[in-house]
């Protein structure tokens, strides 16, 4: 089987291992407050500027200044020789965190003094320029330039036309909102990398090493694999699951593609086909509850409200997305005349459960902390690690055992990927603080106002296209941080409430992960699948439309978001999901039997009414839908005489 070896640990444990696994000990006894219970008070700041230290550092020794591709997450992938350049950006970052450390006391002075003295001035620019590079290495320089330029806009915003005009501030006072403001580097991101996403990185790395990656894979494949399209079904269902714990969909793309995407081809799929699936559907996952990507947590942190609330709302969108996905893979298999697996091809049912029953277990018991206890989603994360590592030892194969050597490594491979998410999200502090200096994301806001006249849909469709543009070439944290700040205060202004407005910028910046130019996670996809970038990302911008019209529906619809009655959150549900199914017919030209042009476009303008608010549009889809499918019966009965 093609999957047989997904997710087996294997090497010795490096030094590195040891030391990040010690990494990994200090923030679970931070955020589980076991170091709070022995006495001991380490002060918010201070836990980040711990825990960017390690974080750059580690930057600097795995990633060279020219020819990087970002952290590798291989366990076991030898530290880098460091060169003079990197032991000096190592020196300028641990003198300034080391400062906020030792004298935390004097960093809460300039606090509230309101300004930095000429030390404070170097502290902050040492600690500024080698945040920058190491995000330039990590990621790349789409999201340093954006950075640079809208710091660089606040010091010189009295040059500036339109509505990027204002007073201007001293670069003095940009570093000190950055240094030590409450939204620059140490603010809401890095606090939730530091506080919930290592922790959720941890458990999503040493469930994969405890084999649950296989498992899931080969779950979905005695799931849907005697159907049409079985192995791409499944490649949907095990990139969302996992897409959704591992933060990034192009490193998803990465680990659960190499395994799906020959699986498609094998069966029948064009290469195109197949790179277009994964992508979208890793993409996906970071829109797919519980977990979502981590920026659900740092959604919950931004509006103030309980993360289950965010994670409950964000339920039925997801599932309308993906069941676009779904029904578009099945439809495309019969068009393209692929026949299901035999049964002799595929694992069994029963005997998969039996194998792999107890990986359920940590999930189970991570939703009950988070839904039922209502547990703090950093502490729900570390209570549930011990189901991680209990049930790993029902493994029959003890190479997934979660022995200390086997933890070691997946700590190992859980802080390469997440110290590229803790540099991101202390340097975004930064653009956070000017654009709260310079008042830029409110001035973006009105100009947009302006620009629509208040209109509510072509707001929706000016903040949509702004999203996806701002979305091209970040990653899915700084896609959602860099929009909840610029685009999102748009459409509170304009009456929507705060979570839709959230979810609504967060689809429309992920888009851009699958559609061309710069989609990412296409690119990652047609290396493995040897297919063209601008017929994978059509395809993959097909097979994703609900990315673009399911963020309309929930705004429109607060149904969709369980806001509402009961009767009014069951028929928005209700509708919504068989124009999701109408939606995929119309997009591939396929239902019983191939479409026409006109009955292809009646068929897709009805599944979009049915997703429409209220009671009239879906009473109008279903009318075109029956209008398009009555003809049928008669016709299927011809062809078959």
């Amino acid at each position: 089987m093609i999957i047989s070896h997904m997710g087996e640990p294997a090497g010795r444990v490096s030094a590195f291992g040891w030391i990040a696994t010690a990494l990994v000990v200090y923030h679970v006894l931070i955020i589980g407050n076991l170091v709070a219970m022995a006495g001991f008070f380490i002060p918010e700041q201070v836990h980040g500027a711990i825990s960017l230290a390690a974080a750059l550092s580690i930057i600097f020794l795995t990633v060279p200044a020219l020819g990087g591709r970002g952290v590798s997450r291989d366990a076991g992938a030898p530290l880098r020789r460091p060169t003079p350049l990197d032991l000096a950006l190592i020196a300028c970052a641990w003198v300034s965190l080391g400062y906020i450390v030792v004298f935390h006391q004097k960093v809460l002075d300039y606090s509230m003094f309101g300004f930095l003295d000429t030390q404070g001035l170097v502290l902050a620019l040492l600690l500024c320029l080698p945040l920058v590079e190491a995000v330039r290495r990590a990621t790349g320089v789409t999201l340093p330039i954006l950075v640079t330029t809208l710091a660089l806009a606040t010091v010189f915003q009295n040059v500036l036309p339109g509505v990027l005009y204002g007073r201007g501030y001293a670069p003095d006072r940009l570093l000190y909102s950055a240094y030590v403001g409450e939204s620059g580097i140490f603010g809401l991101p890095l606090n939730v990398a530091a506080n919930i996403i290592i922790v959720f990185v941890v458990f999503g790395a040493l469930m994969e090493a405890g084999g649950a990656g296989k498992w899931f894979l080969r779950l979905a494949l005695a799931l849907t694999g005697g159907s049409r399209g079985g192995p791409a079904k499944a490649a949907v269902v095990s990139s969302a699951l996992f897409g959704s714990i591992s933060g990034s969909p192009s490193a998803n793309v990465a680990t659960t593609g190499v395994f799906t995407i020959p699986l498609m081809k094998q069966i029948g799929y064009r290469a195109s086909f197949a790179g277009a699936v994964e992508a979208v559907a890793s993409t996906g996952g970071q829109i797919l509850p519980p977990v979502m990507g981590a920026i659900a947590f740092v959604m919950a942190e931004w509006i103030r409200v309980p993360y289950s609330q965010i994670a409950l709302a964000a339920f039925v969108p997801a599932v309308l997305y993906f069941l676009i996905v779904f029904v578009s893979v099945h439809l495309q298999a019969h068009r393209d005349g692929i026949e299901p697996l035999t049964r002799a091809d595929l694992p069994k049912l029963w005997p998969v459960c039996r194998e792999g029953w107890f990986y359920l277990v940590p999930m189970v018991a991570l939703m009950i902390l988070l839904f039922v206890k209502a547990y703090p989603p950093g502490m729900a994360g570390v209570l549930a690690i011990p189901f991680v590592i209990g049930a790993s030892f029902f493994s029959r194969d003890r190479a997934h055992w979660l022995t200390p050597r086997n933890i070691a490594r997946a700590c190992e491979r859980a802080v390469r990927g997440w110290v590229a998410i803790a540099a991101i999200t202390a340097f975004v502090g930064i653009m956070i603080g000017a654009v709260e200096l310079s008042g830029v994301g409110v001035k973006i806001s009105t100009f947009i106002l302006d620009l629509s006249g208040g209109h509510l849909l072509l707001t929706l469709l000016l903040v949509g296209l702004a999203s996806f543009v701002l979305g091209m070439g970040l990653d899915s944290i700084p896609v959602y941080v860099t929009l909840a700040t610029l685009m999102a205060p748009a459409l509170i202004q304009l009456g929507v409430p705060d979570m839709a407005a959230h979810l609504y910028v967060v689809y429309w910046g992920l888009a851009s992960f699958f559609t061309p130019p710069l989609c990412i996670a296409v690119y990652v996809a047609i290396a493995i699948s040897g297919g063209r970038m601008w017929q994978t990302g059509w395809e993959a911008m097909k097979l994703g439309i609900a990315a673009f019209i399911i963020p309309f529906a929930f705004v429109l619809n607060p149904g969709l978001l369980l806001k509402g009655s009961a009767v009014e959150i069951a028929w928005a549900i209700a509708t919504a999901l068989v124009g999701a199914v109408l939606v995929a017919c119309g997009v591939r030209g396929f239902a019983l039997a191939p479409l026409g042009a006109v009955r292809r476009i009646i068929i897709g303008v009805g599944g979009l009414l049915l997703i429409g608010p209220g009671v009239y549009p879906p009473l109008a889809g279903i009318a075109l839908a029956a209008a398009a499918v009555a003809p049928w019966p008669a016709g299927l009965r011809k062809r078959s005489a």
